[in-house]
């Protein structure tokens, strides 16, 4: 495992600006409820504006209706866009990982039906992995496709399985045999779909966002099974690559922590509030040069599942730390209910973020990824 030091070119750092110049403008002080990074509202508008400026499926091949661009473009604006605590809920999946995931696996008409759609904004995909009885442990899913007259019949149920009520598309993952990483396969399901039924769950802050999906003989047209069967595992791996190592693993808390530094930390004044600050800042420098080379090593047709895995691993127990430090030096429990924007958004990271070093696998997990790595 090697992380190469790198930084932006001139024409990179160009993109920077013009994306920052567009949210100044787009997205001003005040104007949408603020995010914790990726967990953020969905707003179908301001995403199919995203897709206008072309910065929605920057790196979906540019014949399919994608931008053709690099990983680090669209680490750029995806970096901004957190930066503000941006909606970004309802094309986040599909820009994230569906979309590559399709891209490099799916037919011809998979590939023509779906990309142009999510580089435009226009559709909303949610990821069906996690069950009732196998969070962390994939492998031992039990949902089953079983193979009928000119598809497959789905049953079984997801949990946790985010923006899912608002979704048009679940790309699921289900057991197409008993071989325990062979026996699995992908499927591109429409939410419309008869038999299936989806209830959102609350969350610790009241939201909605997370959902239980159970499947009920839920008839799938074979043309909707997304690359070999048996090759879902495969696929799913490869995908967590692009879903643990980027910028959203470090950046859940960056509004906070942006008006924190801001408003209630003053340089001159000294004491342990800077010195707090000064190791936050140094902190987001590091994995900001980690994602940023695992970005360039997608584009050059790696696939760093290890460097993913560590920077998850390590980003994810980082921003738990700065939900403390700022709770430490407001005083007191912040509010929820607080007219203050950001003094309710760090009430909602009290609360949701326990989940961070979950979500998208365990810590425990990871470190198994990681040792494995390293070992090979």
């Amino acid at each position: 495992m090697r992380l190469v030091p790198t930084r932006l070119t001139a024409e990179e750092l160009d993109l920077q600006s013009d994306v920052r110049s567009y949210l100044d403008q787009r997205l001003p002080v005040g104007s949408y409820p603020l995010g914790l990074g990726m967990a953020a509202t969905a707003d179908p508008q301001f995403s199919r504006d995203l897709g206008s400026k072309g910065w929605l499926g920057m790196s979906l091949p540019k014949e399919y209706g994608g931008g053709g661009r690099s990983a680090v473009e669209r680490l750029i604006v995806v970096e901004e866009l957190l930066a503000r605590g941006a909606p970004v809920g309802y094309h986040w999946t599909a820009d994230r990982q569906s979309g590559a995931n399709i891209a490099q696996n799916g037919t011809e008409e998979q590939k023509r039906a779906f990309i142009p759609a999510i580089a435009r904004g226009e559709l909303c995909f949610a990821i069906g992995m996690s069950e009732p009885d196998s969070g962390s442990d994939l492998a031992s899913i039990k949902t089953r496709a079983s193979r009928v007259d000119g598809g497959w019949l789905l049953n079984g149920t997801k949990v946790w399985t985010s923006y899912a009520g608002g979704a048009d598309y679940i790309l699921t993952l289900v057991r197409t045999s008993d071989d325990r990483h062979h026996g699995l396969t992908q499927f591109i399901v429409d939410t419309k779909t008869e038999g299936m039924t989806i209830s959102p769950i609350e969350f610790l802050d009241g939201t909605w966002e997370l959902n239980e999906v159970v499947f009920v003989d839920v008839f799938v047209p074979d043309s909707c099974r997304l690359g070999e069967v048996g090759a879902g595992w495969s696929q799913n791996t490869s995908e967590l690559a692009l879903e643990r190592g980027g910028v959203d693993r470090w950046m859940s808390c960056m509004s906070i922590l942006t008006h924190w530094a801001a408003l209630q930390v003053d340089p001159s004044a000294g004491g342990h509030a800077v010195f707090d600050l000064g190791s936050i800042v140094a902190r987001l420098w590091a994995f900001r040069g980690m994602s940023l080379s695992i970005a360039r090593m997608v584009d050059v047709g790696e696939s760093p599942v290890t460097e993913a895995a560590l920077v998850k691993e390590m980003a994810t127990r980082f921003e738990q730390d700065c939900v403390r430090t700022v709770v430490k030096h407001l005083g007191r429990a912040p509010d929820l209910m607080s007219e203050d924007p950001y003094e309710s958004l760090l009430a909602r990271a009290v609360l949701v973020s326990p989940s961070w070093t979950i979500r998208g696998g365990t810590t425990e997990v990871l470190r198994s990824v990681v040792a494995k790595g390293i070992k090979a």
